[in-house]
């Protein structure tokens, strides 16, 4: 259904905001160590893989960890020092604790160390070292030992998650960009059928990489200009690709990376000016969508045409209502003509038959064959995930 994209460039370097780059791979020699060290790169310009379900928010639990811990210490050296008349130092047998003995008593007694060189005598503050102190140690104990075990385990249940999405992932959907257009297509390809768990966003930004993998998508937190970051995220083995950055000059750049290192992929790239839209087309980008200026016209319509604006609105609007759908005939479909379809619901726009496209006005009294693909506007109904969105 894709129209042939411009021939992709020679050169073995990518276009990013600093100009070309990227040194010659040649087959053979050093073929494994250029493989290697783009997979060092990949993993140092990705600051961050998230899967749809997992936690972010380990900072502020280990700084919760750490408060607790802290308390603890500081409980135990408020007990130690205000019962120090009780407690005996080998060292200075003849003075009392100062308020740092009692912070190295707590210290080396939380941490389970003991040297012995401070014990307390006193029948009461045995009583407090057996039944707080004692508690307070075990609490000091499971919050540093289960804070340093769920570093090490969360890194490493990371990377497992994410090497085993990298051996099973086919045929995705990137999508670079993750403002109000890419929150968008993501949100009509799920709508369309497409699993949240087959879309990848990429996005500088954690928060709405966050959000994307609220959806139940799979988010890196990067630079989709950069060639290591699109094949962390396996673009060689993506399908599809939508470039919905904040910027024309970056979709060139993000476009012509995904089509030198993807010639399969279908890109379809977003840009605010017309003027740019050729361009992007070259780069290879097989379908261009112009937003500002399709929103001028569509309030110029809307003003107009208010009744066309309407219906419009209500075209691009999923929650109810029509929607376009693109699917292939049924087998009862084929030999009927295709006005039948208006009797189910569907008004046909096109029929793409082979490798020809046939619009309303060119189909005429014609016959559904079987292989045709059919573009309809059809009667949506709204369903409960819709109705909760709204």
């Amino acid at each position: 259904m894709w129209p042939n994209p411009a021939r992709r460039s020679d050169r073995t370097g990518a276009l990013t905001g600093d100009g070309w780059r990227g040194r010659p791979t040649f087959a053979g020699v050093g073929e494994e160590e250029n493989q290697q060290s783009r997979r060092e790169r990949a993993s140092r310009s990705v600051r961050t893989m998230l899967f749809p379900g997992q936690d972010t928010t380990l900072g502020k639990q280990l700084a919760l960890r750490g408060g607790v811990a802290f308390a603890c210490l500081m409980l135990t050296t408020f007990l130690v020092y205000v019962g120090r008349e009780g407690y005996n130092d080998t060292q200075n047998p003849d003075g009392t604790l100062t308020f740092l003995d009692a912070f190295y008593f707590a210290t080396v007694s939380l941490s389970t160390t003991g040297y012995g060189d401070i014990i307390p005598v006193s029948q009461i503050d045995r009583f407090i070292s057996a039944f707080i102190i004692t508690p307070l140690r075990v609490i000091f104990l499971i919050v540093l030992v289960g804070s340093t075990l769920e570093v090490l385990t969360r890194r490493t249940t990371a990377q497992y998650r994410e090497n085993r999405w990298r051996k099973k992932v086919k045929d995705h959907t990137i999508i670079i960009g993750f403002g109000v257009k890419g929150r968008s297509a993501a949100q009509a390809l799920i709508d369309n059928g497409t699993p949240p768990a087959q879309i990848l966003v990429i996005s500088p930004d954690e928060s709405a990489v966050k959000d994307a993998t609220d959806l139940g998508c799979i988010g890196i937190v990067g630079d989709g200009r950069r060639d290591d970051v699109l094949e962390r995220a396996c673009v060689e083995t993506a399908s599809r690709a939508i470039v919905a950055t904040d910027s024309d000059d970056k979709a060139v750049l993000m476009t012509l990376n995904i089509r030198r290192l993807a010639p399969q992929v279908a890109v379809v790239a977003a840009v605010r000016e017309s003027q740019h839209a050729p361009i992007l087309r070259q780069s290879g980008a097989n379908a261009v969508i112009t937003t500002a200026e399709a929103a001028g016209r569509l309030m110029g319509i809307s003003l107009m045409s208010p009744t066309a604006g309407e219906l419009m609105e209500d075209l691009l609007d999923p929650s109810e209502g029509l929607e376009f759908c693109e699917r292939l005939v049924t087998e009862d479909e084929i030999g009927s003509p295709v006005g039948l379809l208006a009797n189910h619901g569907e008004m046909v726009l096109a029929i793409k038959r082979d490798d020809l496209v046939l619009r309303f006005d060119e189909i005429g009294d014609g016959t559904m064959q079987a292989g045709d693909v059919v573009v309809v506007i059809r009667h949506v109904l709204e369903s409960p995930k819709r109705r909760l969105r709204r």
